[in-house]
């Protein structure tokens, strides 16, 4: 038996892609309770639910359906009952566990394949956004698991196969830069330690610092399928990179040219204009003089960066400017060059009112100079090195660093009588978003990818419902940055990465160059082109761009391109993905990528949903920032509230696209509203089923929606809340589908709390206990009512709180899963509504009378606290209705009773416009009207103690007194009214003529 059980793991492991070291302790589970040692059950229930919850480990051949074995969560669970008060880490560990050891977050987990088929089920795919390997969970990492695994959760529970596919990103210059730093506290740097000790030391660096994200992302619930969990840098994954790099040169988009790019210093890489951020930052603006030629006359000039005098090819002016059109044409000195000299030109870009309204021009270190040394045709100058320093282009400065060089030069400049004045000024200063340090314009030969054409069928995909934003109001800046795009630099100076596919033919040189797959194929054409079979092919040195291979990640992870004309591969069932749900900050660096790469690669766009959430920010609404000191830890947060509680704060009560301001208190009334949800199933299984027998606690499972035939023999409070409950279904099911979570979200905490909690179970005392009046019958439609409801609501709000919903769950009575399900367990039930073209039980009259009801009740709670009438005292109450809602009250007296806290003995209900109301008139009584047809009449001598009530008027009248001769007293005094502010005399006035009124 022992034998044949482990035998089977390794087929399991094949079929469920679940890795064989899991299963060891699975199988040995089975071993262990084997029908003579599985412990005692008090009843049928304890021992279907030991049966029937399970954890998959093998399969058998002839069919798909999984073999399932007893779990020890569910027993565990179960022995232990819903004991105490809600205790997240007490269970939330153990049951992501039991989950991923089951195979709970396989697309097929729910049901097989070819059943999801024959239902017409198309897969909803996410593909998640691949933190950085190396990374550490912080806020934008929880929010985007709380939204992305309510959608994979609910998609799941309603029956489609969902492939969350997860992985993490290499983080080419993050994780270069964590390792650099290493070595230079070794005192050495890479280029020292050569490419391969350094690569060797980037992948031991990984080992040890990744893999704590993807812990870190279980820790929040992420249901993502972990057995496809993929790494940018994989095997697959590179091959991908270097396929897809290949045929956008067969198709003429990549180019290699000398351009102006944005270049990291101390990275000693350039970066995408997406990866600078700019800051108002305090620095200053030089006035320095340019010497005209063979004259005394001079240009007045400003500039913020002095170093890059060195580098000017030119003095541009607005020809409309009349202090210097008749310098135009003529040359200038150009400061500390040794005499070299440089024309002045006219062109209308240049600002008169700014600075001097001369402007010199850099075209090697400014972009916007560069563009009009391109339209001058003016020679470009480099005066930088790849590490900052000045090179040999800039004379006697050669060497130096540049912010050094700027100092230097301005101090020669000042002996030299060439300085005007240095003013302070605010200017945006770019910086590199991964170093933070100052980015240096620099024109340099990097490899481009065209972008303009993607760029067009990315704009169309939206344009024509391919690709639809949500919120739709980012489609304007979609279209705005698309159709402005540049040609993306794909190339990094790095050596932490996807190396370019590119082999230069000879041993130097770089203008022959042939794109290949691999070295051998680089050979291949090069003997095709005429080389002999030992020429020498030395691949180009940079890396790819990281977004360069994230944006082939919905697609690569699949399988392309390997399996791109297999119909039975993943590639062909989850590609394209579903919904990309991602923060807006990453619209362009990531998405906007995909979508070109997907549709120029793929045909197709990547997926049709791009949902976009905002940015966790502080709860005044700020930045979070450790030099603040309002960063929120998503792990300490999840160690003192749970997972849930977290979960459930950022996704409800807000909207796609806004940023969400988090605090505290909002999370810990979350945390108390799973305590609420706690106590509800610990009144349902302790209280209402308690002493139930087998035969109606087998009937009690919930298997589908109420029947019709049932539903219509209801009393009007379980009429009331299952419709409550009918449309609450309806209402969540469309709002998660047209992804609006948040609302969704709420309406599930209002239900529970304010329908579910605050009436309908109070309401069930009266039927489940003899002493409120209940009957046997009446007990019995309670709790089939109490346990409808309250698996329904956890099956609503398992998407949003997992971890709760789910322990609950597996104490109410439940059917056994189909053959093909992985386990019994919440998060593979059926959604409550899986036909969308079936509409649910719902009956707006009962919803109409039992809101009247609730009125009542709630004006006599209002009297009652009103006069201060004492918590145990039971007042007497004449209820005037009108037909039918008169018999509906009389029917639920009991109810009224109770939740009024009336005297049973004292509460009458009378037909409206009757000779006996008419009597009612006369008494001294309160008079509530509830609505049209229904009033209340509660006698004084019941609320109030006649005693009590006359020492409270005459200390009231005492105080009135009081305060009128005070304020009588204060507007006689003439000190008062003549030096007193007018505004503070008029005042007392309408005090005065307030309380004598």
């Amino acid at each position: 038996m022992v034998a044949m059980a482990l035998m089977t793991t390794a087929p399991a492991a094949r079929a469920f892609n679940v890795p064989i070291r899991r299963l060891v302790s699975s199988t040995s589970s089975f071993v262990r309770y084997n029908k003579a040692q599985r412990p005692a059950f008090s009843s049928s229930l304890e021992k279907n639910s030991f049966l029937a919850m399970s954890t998959v480990t093998s399969t058998d051949k002839s069919s798909s359906a999984p073999v399932l074995i007893d779990s020890k969560y569910d027993i565990e669970n179960k022995s232990m009952g819903i004991v105490g008060k809600y205790e997240p880490q007490l269970f939330e560990e153990k049951i992501y566990k039991w989950w991923e050891d089951a195979g709970c977050f396989l697309p097929d987990a729910k049901q097989s394949k070819e059943e999801s088929s024959s239902q017409g089920r198309e897969p909803y795919v996410l593909p998640m956004p691949p933190p950085n390997v190396t990374g550490r969970l912080h806020m934008g990492h929880a929010i985007f698991v709380a939204l992305q695994d309510v959608l994979a959760r609910f998609h799941r529970m309603r029956g489609r196969p969902v492939l969350w596919l997860p992985g993490t990103d290499h983080a080419g210059i993050a994780t270069q830069l964590q390792v650099e730093k290493a070595l230079m506290a070794e005192g050495k740097t890479r280029e020292e330690v050569g490419r391969e000790e350094f690569l060797k030391r980037v992948w031991e660096y990984k080992e040890e610092q990744g893999g704590a994200i993807t812990s870190q992302l279980r820790s929040l619930g992420a249901s993502a399928d972990w057995s496809r969990e993929r790494f940018t840098m994989d095997e697959d994954n590179c091959e991908s990179v270097t396929e897809a790099f290949v045929r956008f040169h067969e198709k003429g988009l990549v180019y290699r040219g000398e351009y102006m790019v944005n270049w990291a210093p101390r990275l000693k890489t350039a970066v995408s204009d997406l990866e600078v951020e700019y800051s108002e930052e305090e620095g200053k603006l030089y006035f320095f003089k340019y010497m005209v030629q063979d004259s005394d006359e001079f240009l007045p000039v400003a500039t913020t960066r002095p170093e890059t005098i060195m580098g000017d090819t030119a003095v541009c002016v607005n020809p409309n400017d009349e202090r210097y059109k008749h310098l135009v044409g003529k040359k200038v000195v150009v400061p500390m060059s040794g005499g070299r000299t440089i024309p002045v030109i006219a062109d209308e870009y240049v600002d008169m009112e700014f600075g001097t309204g001369a402007l010199k021009i850099t075209p090697g270190h400014d972009p916007n100079d560069y563009a009009i040394g391109k339209k001058f045709d003016l020679p470009i100058i480099n005066i930088m090195n790849k590490d900052g320093s000045l090179n040999q282009n800039a004379g006697d400065y050669n060497g130096l660093d540049r912010f050094v060089a700027r100092e230097k030069l301005w101090k020669d400049m000042e002996e030299k009588g060439l300085v005007i004045k240095v003013d302070p000024h605010v200017q945006r200063v770019p910086r590199s978003q991964r170093g933070g340090e100052i980015i240096e314009p620099l024109v340099s030969s990097q490899w481009f990818v065209k972008a303009d054409g993607m760029a067009n069928k990315a704009l169309k995909a939206v344009e024509n419902g391919d690709i639809k934003i949500v919120p739709e109001r980012f489609n304007k800046i979609w279209y705005n940055w698309l159709e402005d795009i540049r040609d993306w630099c794909v190339s990094r100076q790095l050596w932490w990465g996807h190396r370019i596919p590119v082999w230069y033919v000879g041993e130097s040189g770089d203008s022959e160059y042939i794109v290949a797959r691999n070295e051998a194929d680089a050979r291949k054409k090069a003997i095709e082109n005429g080389h002999p079979e030992d020429v020498v092919l030395r691949q180009e040195e940079d890396v790819l761009d990281t977004w360069f291979s994230s944006g082939l990640w919905p697609f690569a992870t699949v399988g392309w391109p390997k399996n791109e004309h297999d119909p039975d591969s993943d590639f062909a069932r989850f590609y394209p993905g579903t919904c990309l749900e991602t923060g807006y900050d990453i619209l362009f660096f990531w998405v906007a990528r995909m979508a070109m790469m997907g549709i120029e690669l793929t045909g197709k766009a990547p997926f049709s949903v791009v949902y976009l959430h905002g940015l966790v920010r502080a709860a005044d609404g700020s930045k979070m920032s450790k030099t603040k000191g309002n960063v929120v830890d998503p792990l300490e947060t999840v160690a003192e509230y749970g997972a849930d509680s977290l979960r459930y704060s950022l996704v409800t009560g807000v909207t796609p696209g806004q940023d969400i301001p988090l605090n505290m208190e909002k999370i810990a009334a979350n945390k108390q509203f799973a305590n609420k949800l706690w106590n509800c199933c610990k009144f349902v299984t302790d209280n209402a089923l308690k002493g139930v027998d087998d035969d109606e606690m087998k009937a009690l499972s919930v298997d589908g929606t109420i029947t019709k035939e049932e539903f219509d023999t209801l009393p009007l409070p379980e009429k009331y809340i299952i419709s409550k409950c009918h449309l609450l279904v309806s209402e969540v099911t469309k709002e998660i589908e047209n992804y609006q979570l948040g609302a969704a979200g709420m309406k599930i905490y209002e239900f529970l709390w304010d329908q579910y909690a605050d009436w309908y179970i109070e309401i069930s005392k009266t039927r489940l206990y003899e002493g409120n009046g209940g009957t046997q019958e009446e007990a019995k439609i309670a709790r089939r009512v109490l346990v409808y409801i309250l698996d329904t609501s956890l099956r609503l709000l398992h998407p949003y709180m997992p971890f709760v919903t789910e322990q609950l769950w597996h104490h109410l009575p439940r059917v056994e899963p189909s053959k093909y399900r992985a386990s019994n367990a919440l998060m593979l039930a059926d959604w409550p509504q899986m036909d969308d073209n079936k509409e649910l039980l719902i009956d707006i009259k009962a919803v109409s009378a039992f809101e009247c009801f609730q009125a009542l009740t709630r004006s006599i709670r209002n009297v009652r606290a009103e006069y201060n009438v004492e918590q145990g005292k039971k007042i007497s109450a004449r209820i005037l209705a009108k037909q039918p809602l008169k018999d509906m009250i009389e029917k639920e007296i009991k109810s009224l009773v109770l939740l009024a806290k009336l005297d049973p003995e004292q509460v009458v209900v009378i037909e409206a416009d009757s000779d006996e109301a008419n009597q009612l008139v006369g008494v001294e009584s309160i008079k509530l009207v509830v609505q049209d047809g229904v009033e209340a009449y509660l006698p004084l001598a019941g609320l109030i103690d006649p005693e009590k009530e006359r020492k409270r008027l005459e200390k009231q009248a005492s105080k009135l007194s009081n305060d009128i001769d005070k304020l009588r007293a204060r507007l006689t005094s003439k000190g008062f009214v003549e030096k007193a502010p007018e505004a503070l005399v008029e005042k007392a006035k309408m005090e005065l003529k307030e309380l004598e009124d």
